[in-house]
């Protein structure tokens, strides 16, 4: 992808074109009026608040400017500014339009958006509001779905509905079938009904099949959300009188093969179809102080680390596909890591630090997800502790340099108890007890060198690396093991890791990315969906779509 067609994912607010957010004491309200003139490519118009990847981009920083520069912010109430409209979900004229790598990016990038109201709510008291205040479809009843509460206004046409399937044939929502039957417990058969009906359902009807939590007459309906949103923001735990923290915009170089900011840098080999992944530690020992850290705002360490990683992350998904393995590296002061480690286990309940783990969390957490081969590389100079250790356990392999003298040269990795609580994934594992299944005895040893610098030998021997090459082998071994990965099936690797990096227990965030990486890679690549005659390609012509009868 050239530099002028990339797909950029810093915004701010005075950018936006598509969300107004306004603030009034404990509560935020966004709301949606998508330009339909504003899609991020040409060819499609954003009608009925439809949206497309740029919808989303806006929200997604919406949210983190509650999440930070807002901490009085209590509860978000997500809704319309249009009238019988709240959203009808995924354009689907940009649907036929983008390829297949495009519409999987689309839409793993809304459920991470989506799955992180979920995730604020769980860890930081950050409540959501879905005051669905028209026609709620598709993609749109999955970002009610998930709020903590859905109210649907009662005016007689305003109706939720999963409408794909009966409109176009393909998957209703990547999220929305999971958060039916996992999250709203709604009965299968009627999630079946649910599913394969145009009209939806509303009023009374979806209160009883429990799509929504309640509904009100129009003339009832302000009152009705502005209660329950103060009663959802009298249940959390977000301060009510602390300064919020100005998220200034990232400085980040974007060269033709780099991406460098202050903390992170993207080197990209494109004959070898791999890119470095290169992560710095702080330059002196974070401050410790709350005030002091309060005073750095957006340039502490932590924030500033986890702000420019996810952005390198999800410009290197978007816009360079073709690049399947990605190198992680980490190079630095292994003493500041460590003081930084304890400074967020020593605050993790300020609601700053708190929320810095929880960008750390989630921007770990679209690691996991990303449809790249992940190496770590432990070389000298490396800084694998904590928090940065958390890097490595999250690769599908990792290569520590064995040296004869590396209690003096190191590469050394350090655990510390950052790696068992701070960071759990999407099924609320650590990363150590999804790398052990949790097995006691594996963790107990681990445990045992909490804190120690472990050289590549010792490493190996509690399981915490793959393989530990001395300084012969070591250029060789990791040169092979990046050609072998470059010269396999990237459709097939992409399914081997999604399985792989999510061995334990099962939940409603594995499932829907279960189903995105499998279901929806499947069916989107169908005939019945792409082809000639396929749904997304006669949409809104006027032609009927031609199915393939024979089930699969």
């Amino acid at each position: 992808m050239t530099l002028l067609n990339r797909v950029e994912y810093q915004t701010e607010p005075s950018r936006y074109k598509h969300w107004t957010l306004n603030f009034e004491g404990p509560m935020a309200t966004l709301k949606a009026d998508f330009d339909e003139n504003a899609g991020l490519r040409p060819g499609y118009k954003l009608k009925l608040n439809s949206y497309d990847l740029g919808v989303d981009i806006e929200l997604s920083d919406a949210i983190n400017r509650v999440r930070f520069e807002h901490p009085e912010v209590r509860t978000v109430v997500l809704t319309s500014a249009r009238e019988k409209v709240f959203c009808s979900g995924a354009n689907i004229f940009m649907l036929g339009l983008s390829s297949h790598a495009w519409k999987v990016n689309f839409c793993k990038f809304t459920n991470e958006t989506r799955n992180g109201l979920e995730d604020s709510s769980r860890y930081s008291g950050l409540k959501f509001l879905a005051a669905v205040n028209g026609a709620c479809a598709g993609g749109g009843y999955e970002l009610a779905l998930a709020c903590d509460e859905i109210i649907l206004v009662d005016d007689r046409s305003s109706a939720v509905s999963l409408p794909e399937v009966a409109l176009l044939g393909v998957l209703p929502g990547t999220g929305g079938l999971t958060r039916l039957t996992d999250k709203r417990h709604v009965r299968h058969d009627l999630a079946d009904l649910f599913c394969t009906s145009v009209e939806g359902v509303r009023g009374d009807k979806a209160v009883a099949w429990r799509l929504v939590d309640a509904v009100a007459k129009p003339v009832e309906f302000a009152q009705k959300v502005r209660e329950r949103a103060l009663a959802l923001a009298a249940a959390s735990g977000r301060p009510t009188a602390a300064k919020g923290v100005a998220l200034i915009p990232l400085q980040c170089t974007i060269e033709a093969d780099a991406l460098r900011y202050q903390h992170v840098s993207v080197e990209i080999e494109r004959t070898r179809r791999c890119a470095t992944f290169t992560i710095k530690a702080p330059a002196s020992a974070a401050p410790s102080d709350l005030a002091d850290i309060e005073a750095l705002g957006a340039n502490w360490y932590p924030l500033a680390l986890g702000r420019e990683l996810d952005d390198a992350i999800l410009l290197m998904r978007t816009n360079e596909p073709e690049i399947g393995t990605w190198l992680i590296k980490t190079k630095g002061d292994a003493s500041a890591v460590r003081a930084l480690d304890a400074t967020l286990l020593a605050h993790q309940t300020h609601w700053l630090v708190g929320e810095t783990i929880g960008l750390l969390r989630r921007t770990l957490s679209r690691l996991d997800v990303s449809s790249r081969s992940l190496f770590a590389v432990i070389e000298p100079g490396s800084c694998f502790v904590g928090t940065l250790l958390e890097l490595a356990l999250a690769c599908d392999r990792s290569y520590q340099l064995a040296l004869p003298d590396a209690a003096t040269r190191g590469p050394n990795i350090t655990v510390t108890e950052t790696n068992f609580t701070l960071f759990p994934m999407v099924t609320g594992q650590s990363r150590l007890g999804r790398l052990f299944y949790d097995e006691p005895v594996a963790l107990q040893a681990v445990r045992a060198r909490l804190g120690q610098a472990l050289d590549a030998n010792a490493a190996f021997d509690l399981g915490l690396v793959t393989a530990c090459p001395d300084d012969l082998d070591w250029d060789d071994e990791v040169r092979l093991a990046i050609e072998e990965r470059a010269a396999l099936s990237p459709d097939a690797l992409t399914g081997l890791e999604a399985n792989l990096r999510f061995n334990g227990p099962e939940n409603m965030f594995t499932r829907v990315f279960g189903r995105l990486t499998a279901w929806q890679n499947w069916i989107f690549q169908r005939p019945n969906a792409v082809g000639e005659k396929g749904a997304l390609k006669v949409y809104g012509k006027g032609d009927k779509a031609a199915f393939d009868w024979n089930r699969v």
